[in-house]
């Protein structure tokens, strides 16, 4: 039975950054069971390479703000999608494909397959446990 992981990434007090974690708790109530597991981390990319070892299959679901992007809508995303890091200060600069990368080639487990889900944000630098109203709107229906 493969083993998959809901993994919810945000900060919990940057306003439309908690949208990750919203979703995935919200989902994680209808789908946790046996062979799903439900995660939820406010922690950096090279961090992940801890959590996700022993899954097949991995699924994040985070916040993402683009040039034009309208608060709100959902994107799935591939890793190809997601830019690799070409020069890092700190392992906080990371990103979630370059930390994947360097996962693989020190021979560390990643899952086969990764989804990427991504709701774009309005403010991701506020400080607040509440998400923006379009973003708020929006969550039940990410969920369904």
């Amino acid at each position: 039975m493969a083993r998959t992981l809901l993994l919810g990434l945000g900060n919990p007090l940057l306003k439309d950054d908690s949208v990750g974690l919203r979703v995935v708790s919200e989902l994680g109530k209808r789908v946790a069971g046996e062979d799903v597991d439900v995660k939820e981390a406010t922690f950096s990319n090279i961090d992940i390479l801890e959590v996700i070892g022993p899954y097949d299959r991995l699924i994040i679901v985070d916040s993402i703000k683009t040039k034009g992007g309208r608060p709100g809508e959902f994107y799935r995303l591939d890793l190809n999608d997601l830019q690799s890091t070409l020069h890092l200060s700190s392992p906080h600069d990371i990103n979630l494909s370059t930390a994947l990368e360097l996962g693989k080639r020190l021979g560390m487990p990643i899952p086969n397959e990764i989804r990427i889900y991504a709701v774009e944000v309005e403010d991701n630098q506020t400080f607040s446990e509440t998400c923006s109203p379009l973003v708020e709107e929006a969550i039940p229906g990410i969920v369904e």
